[in-house]
């Protein structure tokens, strides 16, 4: 008579925060079921910051979905023939040294065919018949297996490694949020989902539904935070807070950030402008979210530098909370911080 109720924790290593978000199944409906963020202080440890997670979010379950990032990850869109996805896990293993700084046997490997016609100037018929879009994603088996083993050391237990890029995507349309009507001859439309984190940007360009670009920017909040540091001749932690309540200093945050936000809207505006000329769309609106567009003004240097609409967005939208066991108010506050994590835990609705 009772269905045991499925639930999956989204656990989001960040470099200064470690975010974790339970959503659990019932029915059909995700509804978020727990919530608890952990600071890393100087030289703390993200297993620590893991241990106060599940201590203070009390979740059902103990099983996470957890994800890797940076260096250790290529992800790469390639053409290839028209054939099964069998065939294509096959015939990509003698492709990799095209694609992949890393030998074969060091890397853990997944590709996804994609619905979208090749772009980039080659033609849907190529020399060898027919083409298609592949989305291939490759990380260093050593990085996977310290996730795995971190995990594993706090008492839980890991259902899957996702990048963090793809989280981003997965709680977009875990949102609901509607994707863009695009009618056959016209050019296509895409958003930008752009998550500032400490040390880095994460960047998903989707178009119908579908990735079709994705770049990381060693550029974050971290920047901003030391910049506010130097020009105050104050400590990072006080930076910091200042930058996260900064009506007292407003001016003296927004001068110090600027050059940060330069820099990355540099970056941002030279990967969009690839990507609208390499695969003939064109992007109408970066969705932001991370702890860096916190920072005041941000959002709305982003809009007018790159002349594009932009705003902050909450992964939560849509999404029932289970108010008894999730405080609302700080789970809203800090709702744009948390697009990683919910993306991580939507894989609720298929493990």
């Amino acid at each position: 008579m009772f269905k045991r109720q499925k639930s999956l924790v989204g656990l989001d290593l960040g470099s200064s925060v470690v975010k974790a978000v339970e959503l659990s199944l019932e029915g059909p409906e995700p509804v978020v079921t727990g919530f608890a963020r952990a600071e890393i202080p100087p030289g703390g440890s993200a297993s620590d910051a893991v241990a106060a997670c599940f201590q203070a979010g009390k979740f059902k379950s103990k099983k996470v979905v957890t994800s890797v990032a940076g260096q250790s990850v290529v992800v790469r869109y390639v053409t290839m023939p028209k054939m099964s996805e069998g065939e294509l896990r096959q015939a990509i293993r003698f492709e990799t040294d095209k694609y992949l700084p890393f030998e074969l046997d060091e890397v853990q490997l997944d590709l996804m065919p994609l619905k979208r016609t090749p772009a980039s100037g080659e033609a849907a018929k190529g020399k060898d018949g027919e083409q298609q879009a592949v989305l291939l994603a490759a990380c260093k088996s050593r990085a996977i297996d310290e996730r795995i083993q971190l995990v594993q050391g706090q008492g839980l237990s890991p259902v899957a490694i996702d990048v963090d890029v793809f989280a981003l995507a997965n709680a977009w349309e875990l949102c609901g949020l509607p994707a863009d009507e695009v009618t056959e001859g016209e050019i296509k439309t895409a958003i930008a989902l752009v998550d500032v984190g400490a040390t880095r940007t994460s960047i998903n360009v989707i178009v119908g539904g579908e990735t079709c670009f994705s770049r990381e920017i060693n550029i974050g909040g971290a920047d901003m935070t030391q910049a506010v540091a130097r020009a105050m001749s104050i400590e990072n932690f006080e930076a910091e807070a200042i930058k996260r309540a900064s009506e007292a200093h407003e001016l003296e945050v927004n001068t110090a950030i600027q050059p940060v936000l330069e820099d990355l809207v540099g970056e941002l505006t030279l990967s969009l402008d690839y990507v609208e000329h390499h695969e003939g769309v064109q992007v109408e609106e970066i969705l932001l979210s991370g702890g860096g567009v916190l920072a005041p003004g941000a959002a709305q240097h982003i809009e007018q530098s790159t002349g594009r609409k932009a705003r902050t967005w909450n992964p939560l939208e849509g999404l029932r909370v289970d108010a008894s066991r999730v405080d609302v108010e700080e789970l809203e506050t800090w709702a744009p911080t948390l697009v990683v994590a919910v993306g991580l835990a939507s894989r609720v609705r298929t493990s």
